[in-house]
C-alpha cells in the first residue's frame, strides 16, 4: 500500500524497540496520562451533566419556568370570562409554551401538633395540573383530592415527615401578613386543613411548599372569587425562558389590547434559582479545566519523548537529508511518531471514559463505594456524545501541538555537521 515516506518513517520510528528505556518509561506514561485524563474527563462531566439535569427536573418542575403577574382587568370579556383565561389562551399560542396553569401563593406557617415550619402555598386548579412534576411523584393521595375534600391540602414527604404527620391529618396553616380582628384583638389569618397527598420529588423544595386547591386559597387570603393572580407557563426547556419573556415584553401592547388587560409584568425561574445553576455551571466549567490540565500535562510528556528521540536520530535525520528528503519532510516524520502515541492514549481513553460513565453506578456498587453516606442513591449520569467528541478533539489537539517543537528541532539538523562527528 502506498504511504508517504514521512509517514512511513514515522511509523517506523513509533514501532521502533531500539529506543532507550528512559525514552520509553517516558513515552509510556504520557500515553498512560492521556488516556486517564480523557476517561476522567469524560466520566466527571457525564456526572455534572447528570446533576444538571436532575436540577432541572426536579427543581424547575416545581418553580414556575415564567410567571405572568400583576394583571387586571378593564371588563370581563363577551364570553364573561376571567381576565386570566383570556390571558392564557393568548400564552398558549407562543413559541415554546406548553402548558400554563393558573395559581396564587402566599408565604405561611404549617403547624402541627409536633412542629411548625414556614412554607409557600400555593393555590392551584388541580384540573390544570395533572401532567405536573408533583402529581406524578404521589407517595400517596392524588392532587385530585383537593378539588373534592374542602380545606385540603398536598405537601412534600419531608416536610411531613417534620411535622409528624400522615394522609388523613390535621394541619395548621398560619398567615403572618394577614390578619383579622376578634374580640381578643388582631391575631393572624389561619385555616384548619386536611393532608389529602403526599409527594416526594427528592428536592429542595419538598420542605418548603405546600398545595391547596385556589378557591379555598382564596378564602384563606380573603380575596373574591378564584383569587387567581399569577399564570405560570410550563416551556418545552427552562433555559429558553429569557427567549419568551422577550418575545411576551414585545407582543405585551397587543395582549392588552386584545385581551383588555391593563398591566401585565413577567418573571423567570433564573432570578430566584439562577444563582443556583450558576454555580453548577461554574464547577463544571472548574472540571473541564482541571482535568484539561491533567491531559495538557500528560501530552507535553510527548515533548521530552520526542526531543530525546530526536537526538538519538541525529545520524538517521542527517543521512535522509543528504537523499533528498526536504525539511517539511522531516517535520512530518516527528508530528507522525508523536502523534501515534497521542492517538493511542485518547482511543483507549474515550472507549474506557464511556465505558465507565455508562456503568459508573454499578461499579460503584460492586466495590462498596456509596458516595452520597447514606442510602442507596445513584449518581445521575448523562452522556452527552457532543462532550466526548469535544474532549477527543481537544486532547488530540493538545497531542499535536507538544509535536511541532521537536519536530521543528529536528527540521534544522545540519548533515554536513551531524555526518562530521559520525
Amino acid at each position: 500500500m502506498f504511504q508517504p515516506i514521512s509517514i512511513f518513517i514515522g511509523l517506523r520510528y513509533s514501532r521502533s524497540k531500539s529506543h532507550t528505556g528512559f525514552v520509553s518509561f517516558i513515552t509510556f506514561f504520557s500515553t498512560v496520562g492521556i488516556l486517564l485524563g480523557v476517561a476522567a474527563l469524560i466520566t466527571v462531566v457525564s456526572v455534572m451533566n447528570g446533576f444538571e439535569g436532575e436540577l432541572k427536573k426536579r427543581i424547575l418542575g416545581i418553580v414556575p419556568h415564567v410567571i405572568v403577574s400583576d394583571f387586571s382587568s378593564k371588563g370581563t370579556s363577551a364570553e364573561h370570562k376571567m381576565p386570566w383565561q383570556n390571558l392564557r389562551e393568548e400564552l398558549l399560542t407562543q413559541p415554546h409554551v406548553l402548558r400554563v396553569t393558573p395559581f396564587l401563593e402566599s408565604e405561611a406557617l404549617i403547624q402541627s401538633a409536633k412542629g411548625l415550619q414556614g412554607v409557600l402555598v400555593q393555590g392551584i386548579m388541580p384540573k390544570f395540573e395533572q401532567k405536573n412534576i408533583v402529581s406524578t411523584h404521589m407517595v400517596s393521595g392524588s392532587m385530585e383530592n383537593l378539588s373534592t375534600q374542602s380545606y385540603s391540602l398536598v405537601l412534600g414527604q419531608s416536610l411531613a415527615n417534620k411535622l409528624q404527620v400522615g394522609l388523613g391529618d390535621e394541619v395548621r396553616l398560619v398567615l403572618p401578613n394577614k390578619s383579622v380582628f376578634t374580640p381578643m384583638g388582631r391575631i393572624p389569618v389561619q385555616r384548619v386543613f386536611t393532608v389529602a397527598g403526599i409527594f416526594h420529588i427528592g428536592s429542595q423544595v419538598d420542605d418548603a411548599m405546600v398545595y391547596v386547591d385556589s378557591r379555598y386559597g382564596a378564602k384563606l387570603l380573603r380575596r373574591s372569587g378564584d383569587g387567581i393572580d399569577k399564570l405560570r407557563l410550563y416551556l418545552d426547556d427552562a433555559f429558553n425562558a429569557k427567549i419568551v419573556v422577550k418575545k411576551l415584553v414585545q407582543n405585551q401592547d397587543k395582549l392588552k389590547a386584545n385581551k383588555s388587560l391593563d398591566f401585565v409584568t413577567f418573571s423567570t425561574w433564573d432570578e430566584s434559582q439562577g444563582a443556583l445553576f450558576s454555580a453548577v455551571k461554574m464547577e463544571k466549567n472548574m472540571m473541564w479545566l482541571m482535568l484539561s490540565l491533567i491531559i495538557a500535562v500528560a501530552a507535553f510528556n510527548i515533548v521530552s519523548a520526542l526531543v530525546m528521540v530526536v537526538v538519538e536520530k541525529q545520524a538517521e535525520i542527517g543521512i535522509l537529508q543528504t537523499l533528498g528528503l526536504a525539511r517539511i519532510e522531516v517535520i512530518k516524520i516527528f508530528i507522525t511518531q508523536g502523534m501515534v502515541n497521542g492517538l493511542w492514549g485518547v482511543t483507549l481513553g474515550g472507549i474506557l471514559g464511556v465505558i465507565l460513565a455508562l456503568n459508573l453506578n454499578n461499579i460503584l456498587l460492586v466495590v462498596g463505594a456509596n458516595l452520597f453516606g447514606f442510602g442507596m442513591q445513584e449518581l445521575p449520569v448523562k452522556l452527552e456524545w457532543f462532550d466526548v467528541l469535544t474532549i477527543i478533539l481537544s486532547a488530540l489537539a493538545m497531542s499535536f501541538l507538544a509535536t511541532l517543537y521537536p519536530a521543528y528541532q529536528a527540521s534544522n539538523t545540519q548533515p554536513a555537521q551531524v555526518l562530521r562527528n559520525e
